[in-house]
């Protein structure tokens, strides 16, 4: 079982049919697209020496060409390690030692970054960029007969934050992502092949992902040609293509109902917003229906468990006048088809109806564990369920509501930024003895970063010098958008920061120590 094979039977069943669009250009057939795969496999095996289970990292803002690289890894045995392009450069580092990664291609704004981090890891023996003549040499190599896979091998490592602060690498099987394609398509929307999706949403993380089943489908992919979210480009691209889905995340959806574009365009070509990646308010997802019409489909999962837990589908967001309708909207949806959903206690016993506790899943959808981490894994995983760590509850007809994250993950646009590593970064200043990072609901973003400082005695902690320190040493969107400093922070009898109080404290504030 190889994810490949999915292209490489649209390739020879649809060969004509159109696979993959920079803006409104026709990059390639299914056809074109199944040979530079397999001239791309084959020049990462004959001439770059790499072996089946050999890990690939790129770090590539949206383009045609991650389609490309992501597909010949698969079709050469090898294991994708796609990362965000918006982090820092010693995330790059970090992601691409801790994988083992042997080769790496980065789109044409990340090649120096990504050069200079090649330098210094010497397990790590090349880089490609796309658009160089060694991309354009390497698609001129001989093609590669398609490598047979086992369904439990490795085919993506998913860097997500975790109890660490650091990246952990989630393993998914070749298995894994057919169980996407799989939920996609059973419980979140048809595909004809006439269809398209658009890439509006990093390809490094779950929107990326909604690529495979477009590919199954034999339908095209669109790619814009910003490479991001513009609701503009958006528009201009509904009115030349048919039948168009794409991903966003609820801040993504908010930006394109309110953008005076959209609402004075025609939305007649967009078939599906899956929306996901955070908890969408209410009052926003009536919004969205209000002036899109019912074409609206949520998904909830973690990178442990990508896009695949809870979802409402697009047929079942048709009628309005439901009487449980709002109700579902602010919902997370019912369990996919294919994973075991529950709601445990502390002990992982489930829990009925109508009381709060873990959400807990299980499929063959869920990761193998993380890379390189077995006590992460076996705590994330015990008792034969993934631990997502959120808090929720199923309502008498199955619909999972979340309530809060026992972790203190803060999700802002659609990103998870883990506190700890915000306050690692923090703690290095020479000004800062103590640091606590929480997250503030913000209406547009749906959470920004807050850091509470206590100074170092006799020091001047310097807002703007501790903003530039954090701009150099991460990336801009985990920095904090305010800063409170304090004379000490919250803690209970066992030396532990207690956030909620923080929480309550930056509620009750007006303009309070915000500099």
């Amino acid at each position: 079982m190889n994810l490949a094979s999915l292209l490489y039977r649209a390739a020879r069943t649809r060969p004509d049919s159109p696979a993959l669009y920079r803006g409104k250009d026709l990059h390639a057939t299914y056809a074109d697209f199944g040979a530079r795969v397999a001239r791309l496999a084959g020049w990462m095996q004959r001439h770059a020496g790499l072996h089946p289970g050999d890990r690939v990292a790129f770090a590539m803002s949206n383009c045609v060409e991650f389609q490309e690289v992501l597909w010949a890894t698969w079709h050469a045995g090898l294991v994708a390690v796609p990362i965000n392009a918006k982090l820092h450069i010693s995330d790059f580092t970090y992601i691409i030692k801790n994988s083992g990664a042997r080769l790496a291609f980065a789109s044409p704004d990340l090649a120096d970054d990504i050069a200079t981090v090649i330098a210094s890891l010497p397990d790590c023996e090349a880089m490609v960029a796309t658009g160089s003549p060694a991309y354009a040499g390497a698609l001129q190599a001989e093609p590669l007969a398609m490598e047979p896979r086992e369904p439990t091998d490795l085919a993506w490592l998913f860097y997500t934050s975790g109890t660490t602060g650091r990246p952990k690498g989630a393993m998914l099987s070749h298995r894994s992502l057919m169980g996407c394609i799989f939920g996609y398509v059973t419980d979140i929307d048809h595909i004809a092949e006439s269809d398209h999706w658009l890439h509006a949403a990093p390809m490094s993380h779950g929107g990326g992902l909604y690529g495979l089943p477009f590919v199954a489908a034999c339908a095209a992919q669109i790619v814009p040609e910003s490479g991001k979210f513009d609701p503009p480009e958006i528009m201009d691209l509904l009115a030349d293509f048919t039948g168009v889905s794409f991903f966003a995340a609820p801040t993504m959806v908010k930006r394109m109902i309110e953008h005076p574009a959209v609402k004075a365009g025609d939305t007649g070509n967009l078939r599906t917003i899956a929306y996901g990646g955070g908890p969408m308010y209410l009052a926003d997802a009536e919004a969205a229906y209000a002036l899109l019409g019912p074409k609206l489909a949520q998904l909830y999962g973690q990178g442990e468990s990508p896009m695949t837990i809870t979802c409402l589908s697009r047929a079942e967001l048709q009628d309005a006048s439901h009487p449980q309708f709002a109700a579902r909207l602010a919902s997370t949806g019912r369990a996919f088809s294919n994973v075991e959903v529950m709601v445990a206690d502390a002990d992982d016993n489930p829990l009925p109806a109508g009381e709060l506790g873990e959400v807990c899943v299980r499929g063959d959808v869920v990761m193998q564990g993380y890379w390189g981490n077995p006590e992460a894994s076996a705590e994330a995983l015990r008792n034969g369920w993934l631990h997502t760590g959120d808090i929720g509850v199923f309502d008498e007809f199955g619909y999972l509501s979340l309530k809060d994250r026992s972790k203190d993950m803060i999700i802002s646009g659609g990103t998870n930024i883990y506190p700890r590593e915000i306050e690692e970064v923090l703690l290095q200043h020479p000004a800062v003895l103590e640091a606590s990072v929480i997250g503030e609901p913000d209406p547009e973003w749906g959470e920004n970063v807050v850091a509470f400082i206590v100074p170092r005695p006799g020091s001047k902690a310097d807002r703007d010098e501790i903003d530039r320190y954090c701009l150099q040493s991460m990336a801009r969107f985990k920095r904090p958008k305010s800063y409170h400093f304090v004379e000490a922070l919250p803690k209970n009898n066992y030396g532990k920061v207690l956030k909620t109080d923080l929480r309550a404290d930056l509620a009750s504030r007006k303009s309070g120590e915000t500099v």
